[in-house]
């Protein structure tokens, strides 16, 4: 009888410390509002703007606005993918010290324009989704997903992890990483429409 009753609350005592692993409002907020507001300056920079705009380059190895939302479309299917890779293993808390990059400083590296990174094969612009609306769509399709996904999760997202060049993160700092390279990127484009030649209409 003790022994079972020891069980019972052993048992009791670990569901207590998983639903403890939720995201606090603060940190859902956070999250919520930068996939948000990154979202929102993307569709303010292309609003309004003519095909020749969207198709204009600055050079012939540069991308064109267009070109840097295809790049997130396809970006944002594949940071979804990382995520829900990370979830699929067990939540680790021991592993929390190979997560070396606050929040902020992991933002603040992905949206800084000073140094200039080649993506690989599989993320650069081909047309694969046809139009540039379509392209859009394919963007915003996904990122409402996320948002919707971080307003209502019940997971662990900071015991569970992804592997980044630079290191360790785990699938909270998922989301803000993909929010952060939206923001790099949208920077990109108004780099673009600030060229000379830009097409004026």
């Amino acid at each position: 009888m003790k022994k079972a009753l020891l069980t019972v609350l052993m048992m009791g005592l670990v569901s207590f410390n998983i639903s403890d692993s939720k995201l606090t409002d603060a940190e859902r907020e956070a999250a919520v509002t930068e996939l948000t507001k990154t979202k929102e300056h993307l569709l303010n920079v292309v609003n309004g703007l003519s095909e020749e705009q969207l198709n204009f380059k600055s050079s012939p190895e540069s991308w064109s606005v267009g070109e840097c939302v295809e790049h997130l479309a396809l970006t944002e299917s594949s940071f979804d993918e990382m995520l829900q890779g990370a979830l699929q293993s067990p939540a680790d808390p021991s592993k929390r010290a190979e997560v070396k990059m606050e929040d902020k400083d992991l933002v603040s590296m992905i949206v800084s324009r000073d140094s200039k990174i080649k993506t690989s094969e599989a993320f650069e612009p081909s047309g694969k989704f046809g139009s540039n609306a379509e392209t859009l769509d394919a963007f915003t399709t996904k990122r409402d997903e996320q948002i919707d996904y971080v307003k209502n999760t019940e997971d662990d997202l900071r015991n569970h992890y992804g592997q980044l060049p630079f290191g360790t993160i785990d699938a909270y700092q998922i989301l803000l990483f993909m929010a952060g390279h939206t923001e790099r990127h949208v920077r990109q484009m108004e780099e673009v429409m600030d060229n000379p030649d830009f097409p004026e209409q």
